[in-house]
């Protein structure tokens, strides 16, 4: 690790510092890693000339973000304090002004650890372990740092209801809390991550080893020669200038309850700044800084299902970002530093007043409008409209999307309300009461998409027009446009096409990312035609997945050197990922894409190393020996993956399948059995029990597929096995009415219509 010097004056840093001492900080001290653009100074060069920015910054989370293990900075009880959990009792003390825990490491014996760094603050601070690879693991045990009075002063984990031991994915020496790839890009500044695949070793490095200036500013060393007289342009040196705000006023007349900008929003500074942190997003080339393209760095995730609610609201802990990207504030050009100092991370103004800024008090901060006790919690502007999730145990996150209480989505799709939030004790359809009383039409808000979700799906008839629709609409966020083409993944009709194809050439990146995916089945002729000139795309992440689409694809000859340059982006983003197994599943997947088993299976193999508990090379592993004609190889793959994770449905289902083709029926059908047990609501569990109990008990198999269709009403192969179990069973009233449902859920499939034939004409008189 290289660590920069830092001057301190009584235990504090020195604020101000004469310039010869800075001209000689400067030219001592030297980065990590150099920036190709403009080298990192370190956040202390800063503090002559913004000493304001510079003692409002020192008072931050982000200024504490991560610090080396020592007196000053641990905060949690280190006196021989002990904690149990799952079993083990783990031991907290000081050895030498040196900090030590005593747990179970990899392999469930207990052992010694030093604390090497401390990893957060407020309302926690974790801990982090270095072991002689050059791993940082963070401790799931963290210090809750909050006072006694409000429950805080104690060791707690992270994940307190799941027992997890030494064989859970989720222990602390397990790849899921690895800090050079899960946390250190966010939590250090100028950050190379330096894995060596060779070696299975990290010499990760940085400039800062917290989120210092240059994190949002960018490397300083030109703005400092600037700062001596040294040139640097309109621009000071710098590599972005955050004005976004500078000369904007924002207006209200009279008549009007919220102001609006005196002009449009022309550009998005900030966001880009903040979310290369605040979004969930995976890291596809190093070095962004402010002022290179975001997504020439990152992939931000859509609001996809299992991480927002169908309505948008946050789900897991998604980091802010892509919930603000769908608000109305957005929209109308609200930036980050409207509502946060960007130095302190402090609200500028407390409570009601910060949202009284554009919205009228006079209107909005009365019972009138919000109809509870002025001063309550159930007056503050942020319980209604940015309700919160607790994150880590204790760590409560606003919602950033800003929308209205919606309890009849709660009553349709089964989303959570601000009302019910606190109001635990009463259904939604109360608050929905509640609200009626107030506003005989209740406003619908800024964020209208959560049916449109919510019935795609679920695979409803007629479903994919409304996808297409926000797709279509230039007045939806383009993150909702964007998610809402990633919903479009098996388009059948024509002007389901029409639109993704359309979609190739949004203005908007991320829309034209998010259509890729369904070309992924266009036969490869075609897929090569319709995708090649993307090739090109100024957006790093759009032509990465172009070319991952092409590899099996002809592309045109004028343009297979930028097919090239594409595919080695593509290469690079999974060798920068090569610490982890899921990159090394997907390089296993480009080398059989590339007719290179023995490259895949090298991959594959690295990938069970680093993580044997990483589901997919088990699956791909054996998938590539049944490829080869090797199914018991295949077979015995997925064995050992489920020696490993018994729980697995997947794993079941695959072993299931393979044992099927090796003729071992009666052992595939218990395979089966485990795994519609474990996933019940998995339609492609349901339907191969339900295909191997067919000839032994064909009125159990019946059962299997009408108690699935309870749960996926809509899906097309469960129906049209419906169909077909009946008529076999002389049920042809039955037959005829799911075969019926599945013309209305495929009604341009082929085989619908020929089962719908088949039924009538078993029913037609002889």
């Amino acid at each position: 690790m290289f660590n920069a010097p830092l001057l301190f004056v009584n235990g504090r840093f020195r604020v101000r510092l004469v310039l010869a001492l800075l001209a000689v900080a400067v030219s001592c001290w030297q980065p990590a890693l150099a920036d190709p653009v403009s080298g990192f100074a370190g956040s202390q060069a800063c503090a002559g000339c913004h000493e304001q920015q510079f003692a409002a910054w020192q008072n931050s989370q982000h200024a504490h973000a991560m610090q080396h293990a020592t007196s000053d900075t641990v905060l949690g009880d280190f006196n021989d304090a002990r904690f149990s959990y799952a079993d083990v009792e783990s031991r907290f003390f000081r050895r030498d002004s040196r900090f030590f825990v005593q747990t179970d490491g990899a392999d469930g014996a207990l052992d010694e650890f030093e604390i090497r760094y401390t990893f957060g603050v407020d309302p926690l601070q974790q801990y982090l372990v270095e072991f002689p690879d050059g791993r940082l693991q963070a401790l799931s045990i963290a210090w809750d740092s909050r006072p006694a009075n409000e429950g805080g002063q104690r060791w707690f984990h992270l994940y307190p209801d799941d027992a997890v031991s030494h064989r859970d994915e989720l222990h602390w020496t397990r790849p899921s809390q690895n800090w050079n790839h899960m946390c250190a890009d966010c939590h250090s500044t100028g950050l190379r991550k330096g894995y060596d695949p060779k070696t299975d070793t990290f010499a990760t490095r940085w400039a800062e080893i917290n989120v210092g200036c240059e994190a949002c500013h960018g490397p300083a060393s030109n703005h400092l020669a600037w700062a001596k007289g040294d040139g640097g342009g309109a621009r000071k040196g710098l590599t972005l200038i955050l004005d976004e705000r500078r000369g904007v006023s924002w207006r209200r007349s009279i008549e009007e309850l919220t102001a609006h900008r005196d002009s449009p929003a022309q550009a998005s500074k900030e966001q880009q700044v903040c979310a290369q942190c605040h979004a969930r997003r995976s890291q596809i080339a190093e070095g962004y800084h402010a002022g290179k393209p975001l997504l020439d760095h990152y992939t931000p995730v859509l609001l996809e299902p299992g991480l927002y609610h169908v309505d948008g609201q946050q789900r897991e802990e998604v980091f802010i970002s892509g919930s603000f990207e769908q608000s109305k504030m957005h929209a109308a050009g609200v930036t980050c530093s409207n509502c946060h100092d960007p130095h302190s991370q402090a609200l500028r103004i407390q409570g009601n007043a910060l949202c009284s800024q554009c919205h009228s008090p006079q209107h909005f901060d009365s019972p009138r409008h919000h109809f509870h006790p002025a001063g309550s919690a159930g007056a503050q502007c942020v319980s209604c409209h940015m309700p919160q999730t607790t994150y880590m145990v204790i760590d409560p996150r606003r919602d950033h999307s800003f929308r209205i209480p919606r309890p009849d989505l709660s009553i349709a799709q089964g989303t959570p309300n601000a009302c019910n939030a606190c109001h635990q004790d009463k259904s939604a359809e109360w608050a929905l009461k509640a609200i009626g009383k107030h506003y005989s039409q209740p406003a619908k808000g800024f964020q209208q998409f959560a049916k449109i979700w919510a019935d795609a799906e679920a695979s409803v008839p007629g479903s994919a027009a409304g996808l297409i629709a926000l797709l279509n609409d230039p007045a939806q966020p383009a993150l909702v446009r964007a998610s809402s083409a990633a919903r479009l993944q098996r388009p059948q009709a024509p002007e389901q096409w029409r639109a993704l194809y359309a979609a190739l050439s949004d203005p908007d990146a991320q829309v034209r990312r998010a259509a890729l995916g369904a070309f992924a089945q266009v036969p490869a002729g075609q897929r090569g035609k319709w995708l090649a000139p993307l090739l090109t795309d100024p957006v790093r992440s759009v032509r990465s997945e172009v070319a991952r689409l092409l590899i099996d694809a002809p592309v045109p000859e004028a343009q297979q050197p930028a097919f090239a340059n594409a595919l080695a982006e593509y290469e690079a983003q999974l060798q920068l990922n090569t610490d982890r197994a899921d990159a090394r599943s997907e390089l296993a997947q480009l080398r059989r894409r590339q007719s290179d088993d023995a490259g895949a299976l090298e991959h594959l193999q690295a990938a069970l190393r680093l993580d044997p508990l990483y589901q997919a090379a088990y699956l791909e592993l054996a998938e590539l020996h049944r490829s080869a004609g090797r199914e018991t190889h295949a077979a015995q793959v997925l064995r050992e993956g489920l020696a490993l994770r018994p729980q697995s449905a997947l794993l079941h289902y695959s072993l299931g399948l393979s044992l099927v083709r090796q003729q071992h029926k009666t052992q595939a059908l218990e395979h089966f059995r485990q795994a519609q047990r474990l996933a019940p609501g998995d339609p492609r569990f349901a339907l191969a029990l339900a295909l191997a109990l067919q000839a032994q008990s064909p009125h159990q198999a019946l059962v299997v597929v009408e108690r699935a269709l309870v749960a996926n009403p809509n899906e097309a192969d469960l129906l049209w096995l419906a169909a077909a179990y009946h008529l076999e069973q002389g049920k042809t009233e039955e037959a005829l009415t799911y075969a019926e449902r599945l013309m209305r859920v495929t009604p341009d499939a082929p085989r619908a219509r020929q089962l719908v034939w088949q039924v009538r004409a078993r029913m037609a008189p002889r």
